[in-house]
């Protein structure tokens, strides 16, 4: 099977080990990759870089799409760059607030996305949002109110909603349950875990909670001061991890 992103020596700093040195790492199709570690790390820095949002110092980003030939990232036009994230590429912001528009409707939020491949009838925009707001258990009755009268779990699984709708083949996200009460938390994880499994997502995931990443990452990335000091499958992380850092993060040594 082929590498759905390859990522070679990405590097972006901004201080003295603040940011990401170095960074290399295939990511296959259905496959999960959770990015660990305190506060501070370079967690959202790298995925900022990863995604397109933000320029790196050096390295290469290609995403082995659609197309027969890959996209190198930073070679790609700002308008390629956005494209890709509204149509193949999803991202799922911490707080949902910065992932929706919130002056329009549930149903505009999720048929947006749709609109950008093209959809215009709308009765098929209409039948989509419907559809996913279903799919991530919100009332369907709900199609036309605003977000801001969502709760916050429920503005979460809308942000989902609107980013799985034009079926993504990859989805960053960015502590997708932070700032969500425990009950609220294990609710939405079962949902992105089903919905993972079943459309096949590959998803890089950045969280400070390794419940998260055990739940979710097949695989998972340890970073500390900007560097990845430990890389392999969750489970051997989680239960036997080798380097002093990882241990002292699996021992809750270290806080978030």
């Amino acid at each position: 099977m082929n590498p759905l992103l390859s990522v070679q020596d990405l590097t972006l700093l901004y201080g003295p080990d603040k940011g990401c040195q170095d960074v290399s790492f295939q990511l296959y199709p259905g496959e999960v990759l959770g990015i660990v570690g305190e506060s501070g790390s370079g967690k959202s820095t790298l995925l900022s870089v990863l995604s397109g949002r933000t320029m790196p110092d050096r390295g290469r980003v290609v995403y082995h799409g659609r197309q027969a030939a890959g996209m190198d990232l930073y070679r790609a036009s700002e308008a390629q760059r956005r494209a890709l994230l509204r149509t193949e590429w999803g991202f799922v912001e911490q707080n949902p607030r910065d992932g929706l528009r919130m002056n329009v409707s549930a149903g505009a939020n999720i048929g947006e996305r749709l609109m950008a491949q093209g959809v215009r009838h709308y009765g098929q925009l209409r039948q989509a949002g419907l559809q996913w707001l279903k799919q991530v258990e919100i009332d369907p009755a709900r199609i036309d109110d605003l977000p801001r009268t969502f709760s916050g779990g429920m503005q979460q699984r809308l942000q989902i909603a609107r980013n799985l709708v034009s079926s993504p083949r990859l989805i960053f996200m960015d502590e997708p349950t932070g700032g969500l009460d425990v009950s609220v938390q294990a609710h939405l994880l079962d949902l992105l875990r089903s919905l993972v499994r079943e459309l096949q997502l590959a998803v890089v995931i950045v969280t400070h909670d390794l419940a998260v990443a055990r739940l979710l990452a097949d695989r998972l990335m340890v970073m500390r001061r900007s560097r990845v000091v430990e890389a392999g499958l969750t489970d051997q992380i989680l239960d036997d991890p080798q380097h002093a850092y990882s241990q002292l993060l699996v021992s809750s040594v270290l806080q978030p």
